[in-house]
């Protein structure tokens, strides 16, 4: 049964998908280093006064935290293409103009920060202000969105399409 509070699903390409894979099992294969150098630091003497052991268990902490959000990330995502739709859906490239002028245009990809490592391309989130406005939005629609800074901004979809990574 599904209760509407479900998040968007994060679409990534299988080379995406891959590449976060190899980036995971790279960081959980090198625990034993970490947890070396952590043993090693630590047989210098007083931890209070040891720079190295802290940037050691500093580091140790950063990639766990990577670890755990990989783990979640490629357990939760969508491998292959986006399904296509008659509305902007997170997983698509995004073609807009601002205002009324259709030569001031912006073309990006509406999905997670993950990919952006996947692609030149502008990457934003389907949770920013911009992303919300256009989320179910179709061709010749305009939205209007309040930016970080205050401003209202209005936006008209021009076209979407699947990314295909």
């Amino acid at each position: 049964m599904s209760t509407g509070n479900e998040a968007p699903a994060t679409w990534l390409s299988q080379d995406a998908h891959d590449r976060l894979q190899a980036e995971l099992d790279e960081l959980i294969a090198n625990r034993p280093v970490i947890a070396a150098e952590i043993n090693a630091r630590r047989e210098e003497g007083d931890l209070r006064e040891n720079g190295g052991y802290h940037a050691a268990r500093e580091e140790q902490g950063k990639a766990e935290g990577r670890i755990r959000y990989l783990q979640e990330l490629l357990r939760t995502a969508q491998v292959g293409e986006a399904p296509s739709a008659d509305a902007v859906a997170p997983g698509m490239v995004v073609t807009i103009y601002f205002d009324d002028d259709k030569d001031d245009t912006e073309t990006f990809l509406l999905g997670s920060r993950e990919i952006a490592s996947t692609t030149d391309m502008t990457v934003y989130s389907p949770e920013s202000a911009l992303g919300k406005a256009i989320l179910g939005g179709r061709a010749g629609q305009t939205c209007t969105y309040t930016a970080p800074s205050g401003a209202d901004i209005k936006v008209t979809v021009v076209s979407f399409e699947p990314f295909s990574g």
